[in-house]
């Protein structure tokens, strides 16, 4: 994964409003889009399937889907989203704000034959985008709460797609990963802290041509602004809410090799090598809605 450069937002009075902002990071990943359609990373030619982007784990704390409505927030391409289908979910549905996003998402899915519906809203208008529908699962992660300003608001809006007794899932970096960045040395190359895990500094604002995938630089839009959401904000947004956080896992396992020291694991995803510490790089929660 290509380390992209970010620094502190500008100084208050110079800052852009919050709205300002998210409609950057979405014309950024309107932007994104064509090269990770082209790029080997996504492998839309057949190279990766749906099921390559789980781990283990996540199927187990999902359970069967057989029969039930799924909801994918922040679903990019659907590369993901696939999967609930071809596990049985009666229906599917992936949410995205790049429009360019989900016209590619509905593409894939049409070429594939996948009966798999796909809605363009920012995810913090998506109850009125889905026309106040409710799901028996929604997933999320990977890459999606660093872009949600207000953990609070976006759980009070999951726990409204959920219907009672429904499990939302989030597998996410974990805050301690995004915290990290590669140092040169002269031997090998060193992890150190460079961002804050915590939030309450504003956010964090890139301006690069460079995506986490292969391929050629991002044309147009390249400014994107990220926040930083401890692991206790997380979890105090989705009690907050009315969900009952049930399970909360911590593993070292990444679906993609994030720094270049790391090494395959068992499953084909990656990890540090044995000369490094264990620590957490990605975790996952389960919630129900009482």
């Amino acid at each position: 994964m290509t380390t992209e450069k970010s620094e502190p937002a500008p100084l208050p009075g110079t800052l852009p409003t919050t709205e300002e902002m998210v409609l950057a990071n979405q014309a950024n990943w309107d932007a994104r889009t064509p090269v990770h359609v082209a790029s080997e990373f996504y492998g839309l030619d057949g190279s990766r399937t749906a099921e390559d982007w789980f781990a283990p784990f996540e199927w187990t704390d999902l359970g069967d889907l057989t029969g039930r409505e799924v909801l994918h927030l922040q679903c990019h391409l659907g590369t993901e989203t696939a999967a609930f289908a071809e596990r049985g979910a009666a229906h599917t549905v992936g949410l995205d704000f790049s429009a360019a996003a989900v016209a590619q998402a509905r593409r894939l899915a049409a070429e594939a034959g996948r009966a798999v519906e796909f809605v363009r809203s920012d995810v913090h208008r998506a109850v009125e985008a889905l026309g106040g529908r409710r799901f028996d699962v929604i997933y999320t992660g990977k890459g999606a709460l660093c872009y949600l300003p207000d953990l609070t608001a976006w759980a009070e809006v999951v726990s409204a797609l959920l219907r009672p007794g429904g499990t939302f899932y989030l597998v996410e970096f974990h805050p301690l990963l995004d915290a990290l960045g590669p140092t040169p040395s002269p031997e090998r190359q060193q992890l150190r802290l460079h961002h804050d895990y915590l939030g309450g500094r504003g956010p964090l604002r890139s301006d690069t041509p460079c995506t986490y995938t292969d391929g050629p630089p991002v044309q147009g839009a390249t400014t994107s602004y990220e926040w930083r959401h401890g692991l206790g904000e997380v979890i105090s947004a989705v009690i907050s809410a009315g969900m009952t956080v049930q399970l909360v896992r911590e593993t070292e396992l990444l679906p993609w090799k994030r720094f270049d020291a790391m090494v395959p694991s068992e499953n084909g995803w990656w990890r540090l090598p044995p000369s490094e510490p264990i620590i957490p790089l990605l975790y996952a929660l389960r919630a129900v809605k009482p």
